[in-house]
C-alpha cells in the first residue's frame, strides 16, 4: 500500500505502535480494565495541560470538546467575549450563538495573534462585569497564528467572567499552564500533537469551572461534562467511550513523556522553523506575521501565479504528500504544512523537496535545492535533537 505522509493540521500521521493499540481485543466499558486504562490516561493528560485538576475524556471530535464547554459552563443570555484569530475562533463564536449566548467579537487580523492590550482594555471597561465568559483560542490551525497565553492570562487579570480556552491543535506541542495561568476549562483532542487518531476529546476543568458549570442552565444531554465528571471517579464515561482510540491514547501519551515534554515542544518548534526558512528560501511568504507564528502548522501565502490546488494535488498525488489549503477567505491563497504527529526530520525534508518539484513544474522560478538546504540548516544546529 503506498504511503501518504500527512502534513495538514490534524488528523496526523500515527506511529505503529499507536496503530497495534486499536487492535486490541474489546474490554467491558464498565469492568476494573477500562478504570485502570481512563485512570492512566487521566493521570498522563494532567502535566500535559499543566493541571492538578480533573480531566474528562469525551467520545467525540475536538470541536465537540468545544461545544461540550459552552453547553456545560453557560446559560442562555449570558454574554461572552470571543478573541477569533481564524477559522475555528469564529466556529467557537458560532457554537456560542447556538446555545443562545450573546456573543461580542474582540477582532484580530488574519494572520496576528491576540494583543493582551486590547483583551485588557476591554475587560477593564467591564466594570460591570457584563463579561460573565472569555473564550481564548490557543493555536489556529486556518492561519498558522499561536497566541501568547500567558500574556493572554495577564490580560485577563482578576477579571470574574469564565475562562475557555481551544487548544485543540496546541496542547502538547508547546508549553501550558493551566493552574498558573488560572484557566477554567481548556479542551484538546486525540488527534493532533499526541498523534493519536481522531475519537476523542479531552477536556480539563479547574475547581472554579465545576463551580460555573453547576450554575449553568444550557441544554445538554451526551455533550455534559457534570455528567461525565459524575462517572470519572468510577473509572467509566456516561455513554459507551471509543474503547480502541481510548487504547491507542493510552500508548500515545506513554510516548509522549518517554519523549519529554521539553524535547516534544523543540521537535515542533524545530519543524516549523525548518519549513519556515524553507519558504524563505523559496519567496514565499509567510502568512502568519513575527511574534504570532504557530508550532504546529506554518501558513504560506502564495502569488496569484501558484494554483494552491494544482500544487496539493500534484503532491498528493504524485510525491505522497498531503498538506493542507486555505479556508473559506482564505482558499486558493494560502498553503498549510503541519508539522505535528509521527514525523521525521528526514520526512519534513523529503515534502520540502517535493514542494521544489511541483513548483518547479507549475513554472516558479525558484534555485533548486535551496528549500532543502535552508531547512537542513536548521536541522544541522548544533542545539538540533536527532529525530
Amino acid at each position: 500500500m503506498h504511503r501518504h505522509l500527512l502534513f495538514i493540521p490534524g488528523p496526523v500521521t500515527v506511529a505503529q505502535p499507536v496503530l497495534e493499540a486499536m487492535a486490541k481485543p474489546m474490554i467491558d466499558h464498565r469492568g476494573p480494565e477500562f478504570a485502570e486504562l481512563l485512570g492512566r490516561i487521566e493521570d498522563g493528560l494532567r502535566p500535559i495541560f499543566g493541571t492538578n485538576g480533573d480531566v474528562v475524556i469525551l467520545g467525540c471530535s475536538g470541536t465537540g470538546g468545544l461545544e461540550a464547554a459552552v453547553s456545560s459552563a453557560f446559560s442562555p443570555g449570558q454574554r461572552v467575549l470571543i478573541a477569533p484569530v481564524g477559522v475555528f475562533g469564529k466556529r467557537l463564536a458560532n457554537i456560542a450563538r447556538t446555545y443562545g449566548l450573546e456573543v461580542e467579537l474582540l477582532d484580530t487580523p488574519y494572520g496576528s495573534a491576540v494583543d493582551p492590550a486590547a483583551l485588557a482594555a476591554r475587560l477593564k471597561s467591564d466594570a460591570a462585569h457584563a463579561i460573565d465568559g472569555i473564550l481564548l483560542t490557543h493555536n489556529e490551525t486556518s492561519t498558522g497564528v499561536q497566541n501568547d497565553m500567558a500574556a493572554l492570562a495577564g490580560a485577563v487579570g482578576r477579571h470574574p467572567a469564565t475562562t475557555v480556552v481551544d487548544s485543540v491543535s496546541g496542547l502538547g506541542a508547546s508549553a501550558f499552564e493551566m493552574d498558573a495561568w488560572g484557566f477554567d476549562i481548556v479542551v484538546a483532542a486525540s488527534q493532533k500533537a499526541l498523534a493519536v487518531p481522531p475519537g476523542i476529546a479531552m477536556v480539563a476543568v479547574s475547581k472554579r469551572g465545576w463551580e460555573r458549570i453547576a450554575q449553568a442552565k444550557s441544554p445538554r444531554f451526551y455533550l455534559d461534562l457534570a455528567r461525565a465528571h459524575e462517572f470519572s471517579p468510577q473509572g467509566q464515561t456516561p455513554w459507551t467511550p471509543p474503547v480502541s482510540i481510548a487504547f491507542a491514547l493510552d500508548v500515545g501519551i506513554r510516548r509522549y513523556h518517554a519523549e519529554g515534554a521539553p524535547a516534544v515542544y523543540a521537535r515542533h518548534e524545530r519543524y516549523a522553523r525548518a519549513i519556515r526558512a524553507a519558504a524563505g528560501a523559496l519567496g514565499l511568504e509567510l502568512f502568519s506575521q513575527p511574534g504570532a507564528h504557530s508550532v504546529t502548522v506554518v501558513a504560506l501565502r502564495l502569488p496569484e501565479s501558484l494554483s494552491a490546488d494544482q500544487i496539493r494535488r500534484a503532491l498528493r498525488e504524485d510525491c505522497g504528500v498531503i498538506i493542507g489549503g486555505g479556508q473559506q477567505d482564505l482558499k486558493g491563497k494560502i498553503l498549510r504544512i503541519g508539522t505535528m504527529g509521527a514525523l521525521s526530520q528526514t520526512d519534513i525534508l523529503g515534502a520540502i523537496g517535493a514542494l521544489e518539484i511541483v513548483l518547479l513544474q507549475q513554472g516558479y522560478q525558484l534555485q533548486v535545492g535551496s528549500a532543502v538546504r535552508a531547512a537542513l540548516q536548521v536541522f544541522l544546529e548544533p542545539s538540533a535533537a536527532r529525530v
